[in-house]
């Protein structure tokens, strides 16, 4: 036990831990996104990068830390808040960023990026087929999670890497013109509108569930306290943070020298395609599908494996490879089915939860370092939720316009971010009404 306790990760090991955390985090989502900031944040673009990075890089990290610190046990950290809270949330997160919105979502765009430019026509069976392969590759991968660090952080993440470097690579040397003029929103702002852009991503509550794979891999090469698991998390974490944040920095700027070329266009995926095409001609194309592809694949499977890891805990009479063969076989039908229509279910509900998860994150990070009464828990996390399940239900379509006018007051509502507030005026209640009771 002792030798068990004391023993040393090589730092090749640990590197290919980051790079199996940064595969996970590197969704097609995540590639697509900065090229349209940098367009669209032009000469100020570095500024908008740096607010961008602390939200969409810092917070998934931390998120992963967080989780670190409870050997990647959701139900502790949603304990603290209460426990049918602790019953009802990790349900939620897993299943709407798994098999009810992540996962389908992966083999969708993987299809619509990655093969479509090389049929003659898009089709249902070719849907069916391309969607057929990549989630029964994701299942032979996830089914054996202990080997997933040597599959995807020694095999597919170098080859994602590769093709990213290679692009940035060529877009620095070769640029497409000058960096444009930035939009309204970047010329008054840029560090805020990027600051407030990371927050959209909604990493955090991957990283919430990513945990989960991230710390049975490191238990599974012999670490077993708390701390060196938590030690060897924040420097995995600190590897796939650089990493991805390099990413983010060579995407952006690829997105805003573009405008002279290509114009301004309405997507990340838009401004991708014909960036590659006109850097590698035909090339390009094989590119950006190689990397769309790695990049949705090492998404899927880690979300897979997190959600069978996750389920496999609560129901031990049901085997692992039975899980993920489930989850699999859903996500394939609905990205065949009816994944629109499940999108329009689901996106809701994350918008909802997010807030709620950034605040759950951010009181868990504090309580290492001094105890956090259940009251403010309770109070921050009303008040984010009093305005979040706002925006969820607005998402889902409702019109509740007496609502919406009183909520436009709070500062930051019009960026996305109108819980910030009520959030710290709810943990401030419950501060002093957890110092009232003790008082009583």
């Amino acid at each position: 036990m002792g030798d068990k306790m004391n023993k040393q990760l090589p730092l090749k090991e640990t590197f290919a831990l980051g790079f199996f955390m940064f595969a996970l985090f590197l969704g097609a989502g995540n590639l697509i996104f900065p090229p349209l900031l940098g367009q669209q944040a032009g000469t100020s673009i570095w500024y908008a990068i740096v607010g961008f990075l602390v939200t969409g890089v810092g917070l998934p990290i931390l998120a992963i830390i967080t989780i670190s610190q409870v050997a990647g046990n959701i139900d502790e950290i949603s304990k603290r808040v209460h426990p049918i809270f602790a019953t009802v949330f990790p349900f939620i997160i897993y299943l709407s960023i798994g098999p009810f919105f992540g996962i389908p979502r992966t083999g969708t765009v993987a299809y619509e990026i990655g093969v479509v430019p090389f049929l003659a026509e898009s089709s249902d069976r070719s849907l069916l087929i391309s969607t057929l392969l990549f989630f029964t590759v994701t299942y032979w991968v996830a089914l054996n999670p202990s080997k997933l660090v040597e599959r995807v952080g020694k095999i597919l993440t170098p080859i994602l890497l590769v093709a990213i470097v290679i692009i940035s690579i060529k877009s620095v040397i070769t640029p497409l013109g000058e960096i444009g003029e930035p939009t309204i929103k970047y010329r008054e702002g840029a560090f805020t509108t990027g600051f407030i852009e990371g927050f959209l991503t909604m990493d955090a509550i991957a990283a919430l569930a990513f945990g989960i794979v991230v710390i049975h891999r490191i238990q599974e090469r012999g670490i077993s306290s708390i701390p060196k698991i938590r030690n060897y998390t924040i420097k995995a974490g600190l590897i796939a943070g650089l990493a991805l944040s390099l990413v983010y920095l060579s995407l952006a700027y690829i997105g805003s020298t573009s405008v002279q070329s290509i114009g301004m266009q309405d997507n990340g995926g838009q401004i991708l395609s014909a960036v590659t095409s006109q850097l590698f001609g035909s090339l390009g194309t094989i590119l950006l599908s190689i990397v769309i592809t790695s990049a949705c694949l090492t998404t899927s499977i880690g979300l897979v494996s997190a959600c069978g890891e996750f389920l496999h805990e609560r129901f031990r009479r049901l085997p692992y490879p039975v899980i993920i063969a489930v989850i699999c076989l859903f996500s394939f039908t609905m990205a065949n089915l009816g994944l629109n229509q499940l999108i329009s279910v689901s996106l809701p509900i994350l918008i909802a939860i997010y807030p709620i998860t950034i605040v759950l994150i951010v009181l868990s990070l504090l309580h290492s370092y001094i105890k956090i009464p259940r009251t403010v828990y309770i109070g921050a996390m009303s008040g984010a939720g009093l305005v979040s399940i706002v925006d969820g239900l607005v998402q889902a379509g409702f019109h509740l316009t007496v609502l919406l006018d009183i909520y436009s007051h709070l500062p930051f509502f019009d960026n996305g971010v109108g819980w910030l507030v009520p959030s710290i005026v709810g943990a401030c209640i419950g501060f002093f009404y957890g110092m009232f009771q003790k008082t009583k």
